[in-house]
């Protein structure tokens, strides 16, 4: 009940057992991430389900989120599985169907209308930036480009086009197989990838309602499209997740902590959680604690307002995953009791849409003026203590229902403990 804000933990092969999943819950997890990008179908239902048999056999409540591999472009395969590039050499991308095996002339990319969205003077990024090359013609479906930065280039690298612009679609034809998975397996959150518009995230939502699912969809902002539709994709989202990696290959690295703090605020005017992500704590990895650099990145997004903070390979592959979680908690505890949010000029800055809004917001203003210890909100799907951690209070909120589902969906609220109870 100390910590008021929330972490998302990736899974993965560092997790890959019962006991290693124990001690990430018992060292502060709230929600864990199933990375439809790495592994296959059967590796994640067996996480998921053990995930959920971990939390039952410590008596909590745990939140899954499946994030969808988006429709990530990546360059095709080399020869000999990687190639040297060289400053000014020239290097062609193929979008083309069935390309020629990669080497230091050039690889296929599996974007094929690639060609149709760039031109001479186009900046291409591929390898989250650490390979720049710029487009110096298109010849049909060959784009020729100048590299930029020296370096190795390897197998199924993404490719990203700075300041944004591609046409591909939100939703991926593999991210439609993988919604339908999500139902199966009744995720508590859905992850879209790249959307570029409220629209993505309603053909997403079609989607998943249509396989039976009812997981809330959170919006990953990572596109400069997505970036200049920010409202209209917060309110059709239940959550927003702040991917700082691609986005700031896209925008550039100068504007991304202004774009950050700008989507968290946007988030908390518009009542929806955010999750900071992408990354955060990268030196733990392999390192047993973070950096200074690392602490501070963390401690200035709590100090911003998020709901939770995201740990990726920290988790997923690294050496320390609970002992991660554990500097995360620390962190976070350390930031929130510095930070100025609960100032009279921020409380109750959350605004009413509905009469069941308006209550909450009521009974956190009596709250605070009677002088009580926490609040606690009886509730069926958990909208209730949703509102309620949208004002920026100290009062601890405890939500209370019969529903499991609902339970795993509050993890994922600052400040909300949840706990079931029975009628």
């Amino acid at each position: 009940m100390n910590r008021r804000t929330k972490i998302v933990a990736t899974l993965g092969p560092a997790t890959d057992d019962a006991d290693a999943l124990e001690q990430l819950i018992r060292a502060g997890c709230d929600v864990v991430r199933i990375n439809f990008s790495h592994g296959d179908a059967t590796t994640h239902a067996r996480r998921i389900k053990m995930v959920r048999a971990v939390a039952r056999e410590l008596d909590t409540d745990v939140a899954v989120l499946a994030d969808l591999s988006g429709p990530k472009i990546r360059i095709d395969r080399f020869r000999e599985g990687r190639v040297e590039l060289t400053r000014g050499q020239t290097f062609s991308l193929y979008a083309r169907e069935n390309p020629p095996a990669g080497d230091e002339h050039g690889v296929g990319v599996a974007y094929l209308g690639l060609a149709r969205d760039v031109q001479p003077g186009s900046e291409l990024l591929l390898d989250d930036g650490l390979m720049a090359m710029t487009v110096s013609e298109v010849v049909g479906d060959e784009i020729r480009c100048i590299v930029d930065t020296a370096g190795p280039l390897s197998d199924r690298k993404g490719l990203n086009l700075r300041g944004g612009g591609l046409s591909i679609p939100g939703v991926s034809d593999a991210d439609r197989d993988d919604i339908k998975l999500a139902a199966e397996w009744q995720v508590d959150y859905l992850a879209v990838s790249f959307p570029r518009s409220a629209e993505d995230m309603q053909q997403a939502r079609d989607l998943l309602q249509a396989a039976g699912g009812s997981a809330g969809l959170v919006s990953k902002i990572e596109r400069t499209e997505a970036i200049e539709n920010l409202e209209s994709i917060i309110k059709a989202s239940d959550a927003v997740l702040v991917a700082r990696g691609d986005l700031g290959v896209e925008i550039g690295e100068a504007e991304l902590p202004g774009l950050q703090k700008r989507i968290i605020a946007a988030c908390l005017k518009l009542n929806r959680p955010v999750i900071t992500a992408t990354p955060m704590m990268q030196s733990m990895i392999e390192n047993p604690i973070p950096t200074r650099a690392e602490v501070l990145d963390v401690a200035n997004a709590v100090i911003d307002g998020t709901d939770a903070v995201m740990l990726s390979a920290e988790t997923a592959v690294g050496r320390h995953p609970a002992r991660v979680i554990e500097a995360m908690a620390r962190i976070c505890e350390g930031a929130e009791r510095h930070v100025q949010a609960y100032q009279t000029s921020r409380l109750f800055s959350a605004r009413a849409e509905r009469a069941d809004q308006a209550i909450a917001m009521a009974a956190m203003v009596v709250a605070n003026n009677f002088g009580a210890q926490a609040i606690i909100a009886l509730t069926e799907s958990g909208s209730t203590a949703r509102w309620l951690s949208r004002v920026r209070s100290p009062l601890p909120i405890i939500g209370m229902s019969p529903n499991r589902a609902s339970l795993r969906r509050m993890r994922l609220f600052q400040h909300v403990q949840p706990l079931f109870f029975s009628a």
